[in-house]
């Protein structure tokens, strides 16, 4: 880290922040509705996106500052390890490419905003459409706070905000000043900000990691001496474990845990609302198949990505957090205004999910607490202004978790958030394509995960924690380490599908299916789907733009 005030990068960092400042706020003026008061506006932009919106919106959605900062920050710490990410995002989008056009079509037809309002109306179940809805909530407010986390790295790399002697609010007023300008232009924007900022953002990353795969190697003397350098320093034992720190090539003790972290990560990923959020925006299934046929090129930057860890290895990057790592390399590395650059694309890159996030989770508050439990004749209008006031607070609840709580904790409470979101899947991908499994068995079920999931993560030990110290566990019955979630999810299925038996032989009441068969293939302009909202200003015909 550098002594001072690094003032080309800060300058460079702020002429970024302040455009994309200015277009979060002109971004209520982009694609403007005649009726800005309702959640359909707000919360999913009108639903009114074509691909490149929607792939922009997508992909800064799903690849945030956690991942350009913490994915190489794992490969810089265990090795191959780190790149479990890779693997999770090639296997996630044929997965996806067979539910969510379900997904949009029948919630274009019923108006549904939420994961929950789906649950809700194909069981008629209130009490499983609130289990989701505040497991969604529960998993999504670490994640915002690790985008925070992500600016914060940032802000200490370039020296703001003073050593660990100055007074807190000092040292913490830039990352204020940063919540206080996301939670602004989110208020006034929803769903559009993000959408329009993703533009800049993509664009960014994209620059920054091809400078980076080919400027730094040239700087180091080629990828040869960057991975040998790698694999001496992975060879060196672990002060803490006495085992060598890491590996170019993950040993066989480490293929269950690296399988199923990969295969567990990629089901629970679009279970997040806010990846449920940014497809429901878009306006056709057409929309949806494109992007998971072109969102594959992330797939590509990110291994590219996690290549910077090996990277940060052979330039001596010494840091004693390695979330660190990728931006003192790019600090140390690239001259003052490109590392600038850099910054500008994981402090925006921030940004865009944490709003995404906390839109999601006031939406999911507002549908399924505030309008089923709390106030059932809620206008549209009243939908809008709670779910704007719980963004606010959700956002709030992610900035104290970061001030007030070690960083390491943050991360592992993340990995929590993944093991819970996993345990809506059978509940909803379940549902899109069978009415068999029995509301009751889905709630239960999903009470076994949840339970199981915290209880083996609780019990996870690491040198700097003793509980929540990761994500993986001995898996009952196979005795190899394997990734919590996975398992508490097979589980999960273990017990509905048993209890749907009794349920159906009990003749337990099932619930009402407000849904019908040709729901789960409507597409924009059948007869009797849902209309999009009027715009006054886009009048564009062109669906792909």
């Amino acid at each position: 880290m550098t002594d001072g005030v690094n003032g080309v990068a800060l300058t460079v960092f702020i002429l970024f922040f302040l455009a994309v400042t200015v277009m979060g706020f002109l971004a209520t003026r982009w694609r403007k509705a005649e009726n800005e008061h309702s959640l359909d506006e707000w919360g999913l932009g009108g639903r009114s996106f074509g691909t490149w919106v929607t792939w922009f919106l997508l992909g800064g959605d799903l690849y945030t500052a956690y991942t350009f900062v913490a994915v190489p920050a794992a490969v810089y710490a265990a090795g191959a390890a780190g790149f479990f990410a890779v693997p999770y995002t090639v296997l996630i989008y044929p997965l996806v490419f067979t539910f969510l056009p379900r997904l949009w079509s029948v919630s274009h037809k019923h108006g549904y905003i939420t994961t929950s309002d789906f649950v809700r109306g194909r069981f008629g179940s209130k009490g499983l459409s609130l289990a989701v809805a505040v497991t969604g909530i529960l998993a999504t407010m670490p994640y915002i706070a690790l985008q925070l986390v992500g600016i914060q790295a940032v802000l200490d790399v370039m020296g703001v905000g003073g050593d660990e002697g100055t007074h807190w609010f000092v040292k913490d007023l830039p990352l204020l000043i940063a919540f206080g300008v996301l939670a602004a232009y989110t208020y006034s924007s929803g769903l559009r900000a993000p959408a329009l900022i993703a533009f800049v953002k993509d664009t960014l990353i994209y620059l920054v990691i091809a400078v980076a795969i080919i400027y730094i190697p040239i700087k180091l003397g080629g990828f040869d001496d960057v991975f040998a350098k790698a694999g001496e320093a992975f060879a060196q034992p672990s002060p803490a474990t006495g085992a060598p720190r890491g590996a170019l090539v993950p040993g066989d003790a480490g293929q269950w845990g690296y399988a199923t972290l990969a295969l567990g990560s990629a089901l629970a990923l679009f279970m997040y609302p806010h990846s449920i959020t940014a497809t429901l925006s878009s306006r056709s299934r057409d929309v949806i198949r494109r992007n998971t046929t072109i969102l594959p090129l992330y797939s590509l930057m990110l291994g590219l990505l996690a290549l910077l860890g090996f990277m940060a290895i052979a330039a001596g990057i010494k840091v004693d957090n390695g979330q660190l790592a990728i931006p003192q390399l790019f600090e140390t590395m690239f001259p003052d205004w490109f590392a600038g650059v850099a910054f500008a694309a994981i402090g925006i890159g921030a940004l865009v999910p944490a709003a995404i996030m906390s839109i999601a989770a006031a939406n999911l508050f507002t549908r399924n607490i505030y309008k089923d439990f709390i106030k059932p004749d809620a206008t549209p209008a009243q939908e809008t202004k709670v779910s704007k006031i719980v963004s606010l607070l959700v956002k709030v609840g992610a900035l104290v978790f970061v001030l007030s709580m070690d960083k390491t904790v943050a991360i592992n409470f993340q990995l929590l958030g993944g093991i819970w979101i996993l345990q809506t899947m059978p509940a909803l991908v379940g549902g899109l394509f069978t009415r068999w499994f029995h509301r009751w068995a889905l709630l239960v079920g999903w009470g076994v995960g949840m339970v199981y999931g915290t209880a083996a993560a609780y019990g996870v030990a690491s040198p700097t924690q003793k509980h929540f110290g990761g994500s993986s566990a001995e898996i009952p019955g196979i005795g190899e380490i394997g990734y919590i979630g996975l398992t508490a999810f097979v589980l999960n299925v273990v017990v509905t599908v048993a209890l749907t038996f009794v349920m159906r032989a009990l003749k337990a009441p099932e619930g009402v299916d407000e849904t019908g068969p040709s729901d789960y293939t409507a597409d924009a302009g059948d007869p009797d789907v849902r209309v999009e909202l009027p715009t006054a200003t886009s009048g564009d015909p062109d669906p792909v733009r």
